[in-house]
């Protein structure tokens, strides 16, 4: 006697071949992209299954969602750089940021994090062209924002170079205090900053008048921000590069034939931009041997 199938003893359940006929459930990181592409796009439709108190897509309600999070994000730019936003005009500014935000939303849950990208697309922003050096004044309120919220660190003491003997100086290399940063610019970028921030006075300037640069750094409780030489920006960008005295000095001669070391490294100190340092490898003290 053949057995009877498991098919014909238990016919399939109703409920499962509904279930089978249903089209398959999309997972919550899909509709997560698809509810934060239509935030950030007024072209998007509002995402499928999302409705109202009556079980009806809203648009209504779900555009003044996404105009608070465009309002919410502009804020953020806005408190960010607020010199940026003086040069241009706050309707210039909205426009600019608007679009920033719908190009490149944040990527983090902290909002101190957010305006990174704002410099670089100042700089290619095509209706910001008139305004030059507007980037460049978006990239040093970008580095007082960096240098306000960098981690602490206590300043080594210039003395502590004394006790070391003459021919080990070109091997010192140093570690720079956490909220240093550096900004180049052939614009008179500080003091384009300084005229369009609170209480800052705007004055005529020559904006092809020469560059400026500028070394920004919180070793305290405030943010300082000091114009520098050509040579001394090159100099410090090495220095935090890795290089020892000797090789960042070298490069930054090339750089400015008018540098001078002992201001450099004075105002370093002066600022309590040096956490700390260390002897290098004789092999590291000239840039070649190092890059070769």
């Amino acid at each position: 006697m053949t057995p009877r199938s498991s098919a014909r003893m238990f016919p399939p359940s109703p409920c499962r071949a509904a279930h089978r006929a249903r089209p398959h459930a999309r997972s919550l990181h899909d509709r997560q992209k698809d509810f934060a592409a239509a935030l950030l796009d007024p072209a998007v439709p509002i995402p499928r299954g999302l409705v109202g108190p009556d079980r009806k897509p809203d648009v209504k309600r779900f555009n003044v969602y996404r105009n608070n999070v465009f309002a919410g994000l502009i804020g953020a730019l806005k408190a960010a750089f607020p010199a940026v936003r003086r040069i241009v005009g706050d309707e210039f500014f909205t426009a600019m940021a608007r679009i920033h935000v719908a190009l490149d939303p944040p990527g983090s849950p902290v909002m101190l994090e957010y305006g990174e990208a704002f410099p670089g697309f100042i700089e290619a922003f095509e209706p910001a062209k008139g305004v030059p050096y507007l980037a460049d004044v978006a990239r040093l309120e970008r580095a007082w924002a960096e240098a306000y919220h960098a981690a602490e660190s206590a300043p080594a003491a210039p003395g502590a170079l004394g006790a070391l003997e003459a021919q080990c100086l070109p091997r010192v290399g140093f570690t720079l205090h956490p909220s240093l940063r550096v900004v180049r610019s052939p614009f008179p970028v500080v003091d384009l900053w300084q005229m369009n921030i609170d209480g800052g006075n705007p004055a005529a300037i020559d904006v092809f008048g020469g560059g400026q640069h500028a070394l920004v750094v919180r070793p305290h409780a405030e943010v300082e921000v000091r114009r520098i030489t050509a040579g001394a920006a090159t100099f410090v960008q090495c220095l935090a590069a890795g290089d020892p005295i000797a090789a960042a000095a070298l490069l930054a001669q090339n750089d400015d034939p008018g540098f001078d070391l002992a201001r450099a490294l004075g105002e370093l100190f002066a600022t309590d931009a040096i956490a700390g340092w260390n002897l290098r490898d004789d092999r590291d003290v000239l840039p070649g041997a190092r890059r070769a």
